[in-house]
């Protein structure tokens, strides 16, 4: 009878434990998924801003550049590439795996940009003009902006993979849909040739 008893608590305490680490995993998960939400978060508001600068940026180049037409197509079109592929990665949620797609798309943009930027040095009287410069001061600070935040995510995302990555940790985020998948980090600048270019897309 005390051995059954025994045995009976011994299943209870060991329950209870399994039970206690399962949910501290699972909520410790949820913290660094959204910390890496957040972080993206940052991000989402700088590129955006971004995106509504560089039509008219390209609006004020075009009207020295005639020549050019050609290159501020192509930023345009990489624009809205890159504008789209944020849309699509926002509605379907980080976990979704949308984050090459949008690397891929950023690589587009700022390749395009750089192409701009090389294109604007036959054009001392674009490059004098203060609208230009101020448009250009302004997408540089964006970018800066951007790359901190850039880091700060990358940082959450590393915390994230790493934690539900970790034996017996991984064992519990298998459980749960929303921990199967890791993460990707942002790498859409490493990933551009033409940024080495335009590292601050300076006009």
């Amino acid at each position: 009878m005390f051995a059954s008893i025994l045995v009976l608590i011994i299943i209870l305490v060991v329950t209870i434990v399994i039970t206690a680490y399962v949910i501290s995993v699972y909520n410790k998960l949820v913290v660094l998924l959204n910390r890496a939400k957040n972080a993206f978060g940052q991000i989402d508001v700088q590129l955006k801003k971004r995106y509504d600068l560089i039509p008219n940026l390209v609006e004020v180049a075009k009207r020295y550049m005639a020549h050019e037409e050609q290159t501020l197509t192509k930023v345009i079109a990489a624009r809205n590439n890159a504008k789209g592929a944020l849309d699509s990665l926002n509605s379907r949620g980080l976990e979704s795996g949308g984050i090459k797609d949008f690397n891929k798309a950023e690589s587009g943009l700022l390749g395009a940009l750089g192409g701009l930027n090389v294109a604007v040095e036959a054009y001392p009287d674009l490059k004098a003009n203060k609208n230009m410069m101020q448009l250009s001061e302004e997408l540089s600070s964006m970018e800066n902006k951007i790359a901190f935040s850039r880091q700060a995510y990358n940082d959450s995302v590393m915390n994230f993979n790493i934690t539900k990555q970790i034996f017996p940790a991984n064992i519990v985020a298998s459980l749960f849909s929303k921990f199967k998948n890791d993460l990707d980090i942002l790498e859409f600048e490493e990933s551009t040739e033409e940024l080495n270019k335009a590292p601050k897309v300076q006009f």
